[in-house]
């Protein structure tokens, strides 16, 4: 299995990595490595494909039914659980060898780690998430857990996502992010030539901003583009049906 390893300083508890559309069972338009059991593809072939990802990690991965929400998943909430898939868009948790995941194909994955190597955090940020809050959520829930209680404490690597070439927006999702409080409006969104209202919009940016409006400043990652990179990546942006491929963490015993 071919994997991206984030490179950013993390302490030597820390272990992440990013799979790629290679290697795996899935036929077209999943080829191949597809680990998302919701878009389409057949069953046993995202078993499979699981199944390849697990030799690589300590436990089985925590999978989440993401919806785009603001929910945030901790070893908690986790505990009160019964039965059914966990629907959040992040988790957190200071347990060794619990794997958090989050699977995208456009959508930014951000991996999160505190300073000391015993917190850590998983967040998948389309724009409504990033719009609504999902980054502070997580960084608000890792806080709870963790000894040191500032923001500034934290690191944080961004993942493959839609490309700031890449990912066209209207005028509605500009006007969602003006009502939320974007500061430098004209760096994460550049007007398209000929295209009234469209513009490009780069959610690496709006991530930063985000992130570093709570005090979050060791930001690395947002340089690999889903949309521009087919060889690796799936996109539902170029491809419209395709898989997802996952972005993952855990803390070492």
């Amino acid at each position: 299995m071919n994997v991206i390893r984030p490179v950013w300083p993390a302490p030597a508890s820390i272990h992440s990595l990013v799979t790629t559309r290679q290697a795996g069972s899935s036929s077209s338009p999943y080829d191949s490595l597809n680990l998302g059991d919701h878009v389409g593809d057949e069953p046993s072939c995202v078993i499979a494909n699981r199944e390849v990802l697990q030799k690589h990690l300590p436990a089985q991965p925590l999978w989440l039914a993401q919806t785009h929400s603001i929910a945030v998943s901790t070893p908690k909430s986790r505990l009160q659980f019964s039965s059914g898939p966990i629907e959040a868009d992040a988790a957190v948790t200071d347990n060794p060898d619990e794997v958090l995941a989050i699977l995208t194909a456009d959508c930014l994955p951000v991996l999160i780690t505190s300073a000391d190597g015993k917190v850590i955090g998983a967040a998948h940020a389309g724009w409504r998430g990033l719009c609504d809050g999902i980054l502070e959520n997580t960084v608000s829930e890792m806080l709870k857990l963790s000894d040191q209680s500032y923001a500034a404490d934290l690191m944080v690597w961004m993942g493959p996502a839609i490309g700031p070439e890449s990912f066209e927006v209207g005028q509605d999702v500009v006007g969602r992010f003006m009502e939320s409080g974007v500061h430098d409006m004209q760096k994460c969104f550049v007007p398209i030539a000929n295209k009234p209202g469209k513009y490009l919009a780069d959610i690496y940016q709006l991530a930063r901003e985000r992130l570093i409006s709570i005090g979050v400043n060791a930001i690395y990652g947002g340089d690999l583009c889903t949309v521009q990179d087919g060889e690796r990546f799936f996109s539902y942006r170029r491809d419209g049906a395709t898989g997802r491929f996952a972005s993952l963490i855990w803390v070492s015993k």
